[in-house]
């Protein structure tokens, strides 16, 4: 654990990187070329090419871009979600690498437990599981691998009216790679953790390869990216105890811990667990044609298949230094009963597909349009666990299987763009309808044998639907030389159906609901001088709830629903924010500077909570009253800085989120929103020392996070805790010649041990070999 003095030397020293370091990416330097395919005029973004996309032509807001060249030098991706470590006010709660259903995304107001406040796509499809919302609802990043990005586009707030509210957060758009020649790549990397904790000593490592092959043969283009993954992640879990009545009973055991949980009692540690063995494949196949220079059909088809073992390990030991998993036992003249559940053990067998069809027209003439439809389908979701103790669980026995097979989403989109004057005109007007759709089915039964036995009877079942069809319309309007306007208006109707829960004997119905919404945006953009722009946003937002919000929940022996509630109501948020923007010319500074305050106010923001107004209390995901939020963030951009080839990048966020009212929980009033520190920093250099040797030192920094709405929590450095954070990365890369390149780097070269209920990785060392055409 670091002391304060530590914290506070940590704080200063991101505080003068935030405030001397530019950003090499996500910003374009004053004497480059803006980014392939953008270009930044009067505080918009024009968005243009060929590529699908799900952004809009014209973005009225802060907008962040990291491209797949600035990856491979600057970063130790070995996810896609890597790709966004080192942009402002981002967190990925990436756990360990192929973190496949915890790795949710943090923005500037949203904390790890709000997976529905963001929206990621990948070459226009959705990735984002609005399925539910929290830790087990990640968004589905192993459909995209980091070779093969392009580039990654962030827009921060839900100001543009083609997104819905789950933009409230940020949008992340990945576009993938697609040929103009034929080229060919290959790359294969290894990992390497030592990890230390409570009775914890053991070494973990990972391996992963990839082959990516595109052509373009006139008007046909194609690519096929190829990958595996398989990892050893560190454990997550840690069965505990809470100190018990003295007693002789239970067999005598030793190498239990003593620690503190997050509220700073004391506890005992008594092993750990769910201790992933990860083994990832994925396949991205893409097509395209180009009817003409402005019109072209693309298709996409992923796979990603998944098969994890979790498995635990007991510090307990008896009199004969024997492993002890079940039974009563006995801890300093105290007796403790373990059970099944303490030391679990899981196998999950996931298969998912991802299918996208777009027909876009880019002529940038007076009319575009583009069609788009999408498919997300849970071929084989499988997770099995046994019911009784190791070790007699190790070779069979009872236990539970949980399907989610069948479960989905997919999206159809109708859009279009309008220039009333041709590309030179005052206005752009964009357009376009969009349909969501969800299904989630989950159905759990028990089996004799939890390793490879049939389903038997029925243990609890949910599912339902949601969906939302929207029409949406945007000016933007040049109406003066140096001011630019973006006006827009989205309608939304939302739907849920089919709900139902289900317990081993009965089954409810829930009945079908139909809602209408209505956002409006606006954005306001004004080139001061050569060197300033600013730049004002207002947005609403309106977060539907998900179908596990609404159906996953239980029924008692009365035939009761518990915890769930089919009558949530949606988010709904105002978001604003002001930014200033400098061109920075001379040395010592140089570069591109933004200053941006936000702000947003939310009601019906959707937690799980325990309702103190009823008796008995019920816990379970309920609307909490009001949520204000604002902040500052700071970022700075530039090349070439104090000497040739050097890149520098940091960023600086400032927020205040807390909660103003919440009737059904009082003591949660005046706390911080969990999940948000209020204060995040990132700082990166990288220097490209000549044409075949690049080095990049970058560190990140988090302050204090509460996980509770009461913030009862104030030990972060716990399990289940979260923590504040200082961690320092380290990449070298090395072309050996036209084809090879080979690259080195630590991860969390500090050996923080930091926690977001889980811990997150020690320090990692990873070696790359890659091969080019």
């Amino acid at each position: 654990m670091k002391n304060a003095s530590t914290s506070l030397a940590q704080v200063g020293t991101l505080t003068v990187l935030a405030a001397a370091m530019p950003a090499a990416f996500g910003q374009a330097a004053p004497d480059q070329e803006p980014a392939a395919g953008q270009t930044r005029q009067l505080g918009t973004v024009i968005v243009t090419g060929k590529h699908p996309t799900s952004l809009p032509t014209q973005i009225p807001t802060t907008i962040e871009t990291v491209t797949g060249e600035e990856i491979a030098r600057g970063i130790n991706a070995s996810d896609a979600e890597d790709a966004l470590k080192y942009l402002p006010s981002l967190l990925v709660r990436k756990r360990y690498n192929g973190d496949y259903n915890h790795a949710v995304l943090s923005t500037r107001a949203s904390g790890t437990g709000n997976s529905a406040r963001s929206a990621v796509y990948a070459d226009g499809i959705l990735l984002s599981n609005y399925l539910g919302n929290g830790a087990a609802f990640a968004p589905r990043w192993g459909m995209v691998s980091p070779e093969e990005i392009e580039r990654v586009d962030v827009l921060y707030g839900p100001f543009s009216a083609a997104y819905g509210g789950n933009s409230v957060g940020a949008v992340v758009d990945y576009v993938t790679r697609m040929p103009s020649r034929f080229e060919a790549h290959a790359k294969l990397s290894a990992s390497y953790q030592p990890f230390r904790l409570y009775g914890s000593d053991d070494s973990f490592r990972g391996r992963q390869g990839s082959i990516s092959l595109g052509n373009r043969a006139g008007a046909w283009s194609w690519y096929l990216d190829l990958g595996r993954m398989d990892s050893d992640g560190q454990p997550l879990t840690f069965p505990t105890r809470y100190p018990a009545a003295a007693s002789g009973a239970g067999t005598p055991v030793s190498g239990a811990v003593p620690a503190q949980d997050r509220s700073g009692r004391d506890w005992l540690i008594l092993g750990a667990a769910t201790q992933y063995h990860t083994e990832q494949q994925h396949l991205k196949a893409k097509l395209a044609y180009d009817f003409s220079s402005s019109l072209r059909a693309t298709y996409v088809f992923g796979l990603w298949d998944n098969d994890a073992q979790g498995r635990p390990r007991s510090y307990l030991r008896d009199a004969a230094g024997r492993p002890v998993y079940s039974g009563t036992v006995n801890i300093g003249g105290r007796a403790y009963q373990l059970a099944p559940g303490d030391f679990s053990q899981s196998n999950e067998s996931l298969r998912h597909f991802m299918h996208g069809l777009t027909l876009k027209s880019s002529s940038r003439g007076v009319f575009d349009w583009e069609l788009a439809a999408s498919l997300y389908d849970y071929d084989k979701d499988i997770l099995r666990a046994p019911t009784i103790a190791l070790p007699a669980a190790a070779s069979g026995g009872t236990g539970r299987i949980v399907d989610q097979g069948g479960t989905g989403w997919h999206t159809f989109a109708a859009k279009g763009v309008w220039r009333p004057q041709g590309a030179a005109g005052a206005h752009v007007v964009e357009f376009g309808w969009q349909r969501e759709a969800y299904k989630l089915r989950s159905i759990e039964n028990a089996t004799a044998d939890w390793l490879n036995g049939a389903p038997g009877a029925r243990n609890q079942a949910f599912g339902g639907r949601t969906g939302v069809d929207a029409l949406y319309a945007q000016d933007t309007w040049k109406f003066a030389p140096r001011w630019k306007t973006v006006l827009g208006l989205r309608h939304e109707r939302w739907e849920a159906r089919e709900g139902r829960t289900s317990n081993a004997s009965t089954t409810v119905s829930h009945g079908e609901r139909s809602e209408h919404y209505v956002s409006p945006k606006a954005a306001l953009a004004f080139q001061a001088s050569e060197d300033w722009l600013l730049k004002a946003s207002l947005g609403r937002a309106v977060r539907m709830p998900t179908v596990s919000e609404l159906y996953q929940g239980g029924i008692n022996a009365a035939g009761t629903l518990v915890n769930n509630d089919p009558n949530l109501k949606p988010e709904k948020s105002w978001t604003g924010e002001l930014t200033a923007e400098r061109k920075l010319e001379g040395d010592p500074m140089r570069g591109l500077l933004r200053l941006t305050a936000f702000g947003e106010r939310t009601r019906d923001a959707l937690y799980s909570q325990t309702n103190v107004l009823v008796v008995p209390n019920v816990t379970n995901v309920q609307n909490v009253d009001r949520i204000n939020t604002k902040g500052l963030e700071l970022a700075y951009a530039a090349s070439d800085v104090a000497l040739r080839g050097l890149d520098l990048n940091a960023s600086l966020t400032w927020t205040d989120s807390k909660i103003v009212r919440n009737d059904k929980f009082p003591a949660s009033v005046g706390k911080w929103q969990p999940r948000i520190p209020q204060w995040r920093a990132t700082g990166q250099a990288t220097w490209r020392v000549d044409d075949r040797l690049s080095a990049t030192l970058a560190a990140r920094y988090s302050g204090r996070q509460y996980s509770t709405l009461d913030n009862a929590d104030p030990n972060g450095f716990a399990y289940q805790g979260a923590s504040r954070y200082f961690t320092a990365d380290l990449r070298l890369v090395y072309r050996i010649d036209r084809h090879w390149s080979a690259a080195l780097g630590i991860d969390n070269l500090n050996n923080y041990k930091y926690w977001n209920f889980h811990p997150y990785p020690q320090r990692t060392w990873v070696a790359e070999l890659n091969w080019d055409l």
